[in-house]
């Protein structure tokens, strides 16, 4: 099959040409600023003009990051950073108990021997707190039940934390002590002279 050039297709002819429709684009309108009167005008929607723009809503995606990241910090401060570390604390334990529903943790009250001894100051308190360590409540159960005094090491931290117990004193460190070794010099039982 053979084809003549008067059967192929001319493309300068006109016939041949086939065109496409070009997409028009679409008309932009500026961006009215308060001071133009045509702002005020009546737009085709009454609330366009509040509609914030793409710098703005960048703005807002940076203003909600910080918020997030403010949050995040602050409950690591608050939860997870001691506020006070290497605090000891001596006296007598009045009671310690395994509590929790979700988070086992062991809570107890000590008498503070300072407070047992200082009898010009008004009685500041018993001190509560939280441990995690099993070891250190069973050597708190048996100074409690021998009736010695105790020194405890603990963390204080700003809030309290299931995890952590009820309270926001955490005792890490249990020793026993000699009670001659704490009580003011005026206190400590004297030798008797043989006469």
């Amino acid at each position: 099959m053979n084809l003549n050039e008067d059967d192929k297709n001319d493309f300068f002819d006109e016939d041949s040409v086939i065109e496409t429709p070009r997409k028009e684009k679409p008309v932009k309108k500026p961006a009215l600023k308060p001071d133009d009167p045509r702002y005020w005008d009546e737009p085709e929607n009454e609330f366009e003009h509040l509609k914030p723009d793409g710098s703005r809503r960048l703005w807002w995606w940076v203003a909600l990051a910080g918020v997030v990241v403010g949050i995040a910090i602050a409950v690591y401060i608050r939860g997870f950073q001691p506020y006070a570390e290497s605090s000891t604390m001596y006296g007598y334990v009045e009671d310690i108990e395994n509590r929790g529903t979700v988070f086992k943790t062991f809570e107890g009250t000590i008498l503070p021997y300072k407070n047992l001894m200082d009898t010009a100051r008004v009685y500041e308190g018993d001190f509560v707190f939280s441990t995690t360590d099993t070891q250190s409540a069973v050597k708190l159960r048996r100074m409690q039940y021998a009736n010695r005094p105790v020194r405890v090491e603990y963390k204080t931290f700003r809030s309290a934390m299931p995890w952590r117990g009820d309270t926001k004193y955490l005792v890490v460190r249990v020793d026993s002590v000699d009670p001659s070794l704490i009580l003011p010099p005026d206190r400590q039982p004297r030798l008797q002279e043989v006469h």
